[in-house]
């Protein structure tokens, strides 16, 4: 592919350049748009009363926030049963670590959250090296309740109960969900995303669509296929 590209002069290669430029700062436009109405959905409050199992104890979806009056939350991929997380959940979580300390700069606490028990989590954290906070849902319902986990009826039937209206496919899907926290400690969902919807946080796709050959997965099938932990490509 890269041998059969279209060669020019530089003129005419900074021509191109600008005009893509303008198309580009054209769709910056339109996602700084997209932002601001999702800031301005409405917000569900959160009645529930979640609690986690953290590395140190229990912790309530208000601890979470850790003094904080934003939340974003990370559901990965990493069902009770299974001894390790996800590996495409793993290549999001490898852009995770930095973010923290960034994000709590700016009201924002991040956190994981898995049904895997806090044991796992902790064993395959300190096998990927990673640093950011990441806690159990165990068997409750918070992962139900924000359409990351699913019954085995629903995934047997197809049902259109993921993405607002997709096949989950497994009992376990991939999201973002975000809370807000008010003065009287009231607790609000104010967005979630997910499948495509998540694609905005990981870095390395983001590199990927700067190349020439872009992420070079096919447009039909398991377009991930070449993904692996980072300790096992090459194994």
């Amino acid at each position: 592919m890269v041998a059969q590209h279209k060669v020019v002069s530089h003129e005419e290669w900074t021509q191109a350049r600008k005009a893509l430029l303008t198309r580009e700062k054209e769709f910056s436009r339109q996602r700084e748009a997209l932002a601001r109405e999702r800031r301005e959905l409405p917000w569900e409050e959160v009645t529930k009363d979640y609690v986690f199992d953290g590395p140190d104890g229990k912790l309530t979806l208000p601890d979470l926030f850790g003094g904080c009056s934003q939340l974003v939350v990370y559901h990965f991929m990493f069902p009770p049963e299974w001894d390790a997380g996800c590996p495409h959940c793993s290549f999001w979580a490898d852009n995770f670590n930095g973010a923290p300390v960034h994000l709590r700069a700016r009201d924002v606490s991040f956190a994981a959250v898995s049904r895997a028990p806090i044991g796992k989590i902790a064993a395959y954290k300190q096998r990927m090296g990673w640093s950011f906070p990441w806690v159990s849902a165990g068997e409750m319902d918070f992962n139900h309740d924000l359409g990351v986990s699913f019954t085995p009826e629903d995934v047997a039937a197809h049902a259109p109960v993921y993405n607002y209206g997709s096949d989950p496919g497994f009992e376990d899907r991939e999201g973002i969900s975000v809370f807000a926290r008010d003065e009287a400690g009231r607790v609000f969902h104010s967005y979630s995303t997910y499948a495509r919807g998540i694609d905005a946080v990981n870095g390395t796709y983001q590199f990927l669509d700067l190349v020439p050959k872009g992420r070079d997965e096919p447009t039909d099938g398991f377009t991930q296929f070449w993904v692996r932990r980072h300790d096992e490509y090459g194994s």
